[in-house]
């Protein structure tokens, strides 16, 4: 999403922000990791802040604006992120079984990423496409 002046690497669907506001009020402030294939496949994981640490070995993709006061984390592996670093990524949600560990389990909805390759003025602006001149 392009924003004033700047590009997100990730972005939520309005559906998907929906859903992360219920879930707040019930969890508390949630941020997300996209998993990297073990257990629950590649879900994006939404966790209660605390619940999930992150370390050095973590990437913060960015913050998703879901129209609460406090935007919502999103973070994925360094070595996973080498995989992903020219694609943007959208949460989104659709009817099915949530993750296990992810807080939407339990509401028939779960959590998805949607991809799509970095345009010419996204890469240069990460600095992974030579500026023209």
């Amino acid at each position: 999403m392009v924003k004033i002046g700047s590009y997100q690497r990730v972005d939520v669907t309005d559906a998907a922000a929906s859903l992360v506001r219920d879930l707040t009020v019930q969890h508390g402030p949630l941020m997300f990791h996209q998993s990297g294939g073990c257990c629950d496949g590649s879900s994006p994981m939404c966790y209660p802040i605390g619940m999930f640490i992150t370390g050095p070995g973590d990437v913060l993709l960015g913050t998703l604006d879901v129209g609460l006061d406090q935007p919502v984390e999103i973070y994925m592996s360094e070595s996973q992120f080498e995989y992903w670093k020219y694609t943007h990524l959208t949460v989104d949600v659709v009817p099915g079984r949530g993750a296990g560990f992810s807080v939407e389990g339990p509401t028939g909805m779960r959590f998805l990423i949607r991809s799509r390759m970095l345009n010419d003025a996204e890469l240069a602006y990460f600095g992974l496409a030579p500026s023209a001149g």
